[in-house]
């Protein structure tokens, strides 16, 4: 919205924005390069938000972690992946199923339980097919067809995900509790039944070697012995020939290996959480005060974009008659409830969402799934320095609205495999020219990613006036060919 003072341009500096930003995102897809190409189909043999950051990825209590023990300190693994969210499992997985040796630390005790990021895009369901789960997930999750922009109860545009073309011709929907369970569970099944990840470990320093890393950890977690005498939360070491940091936004590894951490564009706010449905939402009246009409029932497998004078709205179905809703805030709050967003989608959208008949336990589902957070983008000025490598959010953090954070983290993972399976066995001068690609490959796609990404905070924000007139054309306009299947293109992560 314009300050006092910037009326006289309105109309053409509102233009102007949202024309530069479109063109960025759209026409960047239009140039990808065969390479890249490969990197999403071929490896094969959809948006959602929430973010997908470090978590613990075993259930403690069926698989007791693995200990660090003196006689493991003298065995040195192929690769040391430093995190176990949905990226550093799904690392793990490729690189136990090239048949290199792995050890996972992850420095959360125990799995969380939320949904966080929900949305696996048609390029990371071919990397679930690489490892033999595509169908598990599919089967688990629930599939999105159709993305619906609306305004006012006015239906802007149109997406069918199909028109991307390709294999899946959908978006994924699958919690990331069930995705790091399958992975976890095919993690093991590659290393032989023996669960790899070792958790409650935290790194305090990388050295790196000529021949290898070293990677110092603390943990009061870890046994070291009956009546050893050892302090259990003093140092251990863990060596490996490459380090891997998938450890989150607040990467440690990208700390220690002195690689800076790149600000791109300012935090915005926003509140979500799921609601359970017995019905998809009906549109009724809301903030618009302009002409309103009244908007049909939203399908079961269709995302909703509702760009409301007030700020975004977004909600995608999940399995079960779940829905996980997304809205654009003023401010970041600090001791929401689920009425608070309720209220937010009411009043923008004339959606009624609420919890009065719900049972208790869907009730709690529903508060534990609250959460309030900053978006805020980044990117690693290096993904690979010697010996350590980043990937995901601990390379790139990017908006999860669009649902591209988890989903760029598993592309990265499927071009940093090969790279260094060349490092482990064809020797470090060929690994060093394989990582040196994978860093220029990988940036260029984060860089992508962080301009769609920005696209996407951009034409969600707050607009009334001119502001809210060229917002809504552009909309429409890219529901349209030709720019309608480079938007599904983008949608749908191709060329990332």
């Amino acid at each position: 919205m314009a300050e006092p003072g910037e009326r006289r341009t309105e109309t053409g500096a509102a233009a102007d924005t949202f024309t530069e930003a479109a063109a960025e995102a759209v026409v960047a897809t239009a140039d990808e390069t065969a390479a890249a190409e490969d990197d999403t189909e071929g490896t094969a043999g959809a948006a959602a938000s929430g973010p997908a950051d470090s978590a613990a990825a075993t259930d403690a209590a069926a698989e007791p972690d693995a200990a660090i023990d003196d006689a493991a300190e003298a065995d040195i693994a192929d690769v040391a992946v430093v995190g176990a969210g949905p990226v550093g499992l799904l690392l793990a997985c490729l690189l136990v199923q090239r048949g290199l040796s792995v050890t996972v630390l992850e420095a959360r005790g125990q799995s969380s339980e939320h949904s966080r990021a929900i949305g696996i895009h048609p390029p990371g369901i071919a990397v679930l097919a690489q490892l033999g789960i595509a169908e598990a997930a599919i089967a688990a999750g629930t599939p999105i067809f159709r993305g619906e922009a609306w305004c006012d109860g006015e239906m802007l545009g149109a997406l069918e995900i199909s028109e991307a073309g390709g294999r899946y011709p959908f978006v994924l929907a699958l919690p990331q509790r069930d995705t790091e369970r399958l992975l976890r569970d095919r993690l093991t099944e590659l290393n032989g039944g023996v669960n790899p990840v070792r958790r409650g470990i935290r790194v305090t320093a990388v050295s790196q070697r000529s021949e290898n890393v070293e990677l110092t950890t603390k943990s009061a977690h870890i046994s070291v012995g009956a009546g050893s005498g050892a302090d259990a939360a003093s140092p251990r070491r863990v060596l490996a020939r490459y380090v891997v940091g998938a450890d989150g936004a607040r990467s440690r590894v990208r700390e220690l290996a002195g690689i800076r951490w790149v600000a791109v564009g300012q935090a915005q706010p926003y509140l979500m959480a799921d609601f359970r449905s017995g019905r998809p939402p009906r549109f009724g009246g809301g903030d618009g005060g302009g002409s309103r009409r009244e908007g049909g029932r939203l399908a079961a497998t269709t995302a909703l974009l509702a760009f409301e004078r007030g700020g975004v709205v977004e909600s995608f179905p999940l399995p079960d008659g779940w829905r996980r809703w997304v809205v654009l805030t003023d401010r970041l709050w600090h001791e929401a409830v689920a009425a608070d967003l309720a209220g937010i989608v009411r009043d923008r959208t004339g959606i009624e969402l609420t919890t009065a008949s719900a049972t208790a336990q869907e009730r709690a589902r529903t508060d534990e799934s609250l959460s309030a957070f900053a978006v805020r983008q980044h990117r690693a000025s290096r993904m690979a320095a010697d010996r350590v490598a980043l990937l995901g959010d601990a390379a790139h953090e990017v908006s999860p609205i669009g649902g591209q954070g988890m989903n760029l983290g598993w592309l990265d993972a499927a071009a940093l495999a090969p790279a260094l399976e060349l490092a482990v066995r064809g020797g470090h001068e060929l690994g060093a020219r394989a990582l040196r690609e994978y860093d220029l490959r990988r940036r260029l796609a984060a860089r992508r990613a962080v301009a769609q990404a920005a696209f996407n905070m951009q034409i969600g924000r707050e607009a009334r006036g001119a502001r809210l007139g060229v917002r809504n054309a552009l909309v429409r306009a890219l529901g349209r060919p030709p720019f309608r299947a480079l938007l599904a293109r983008a949608f749908t992560m191709r060329g990332l």
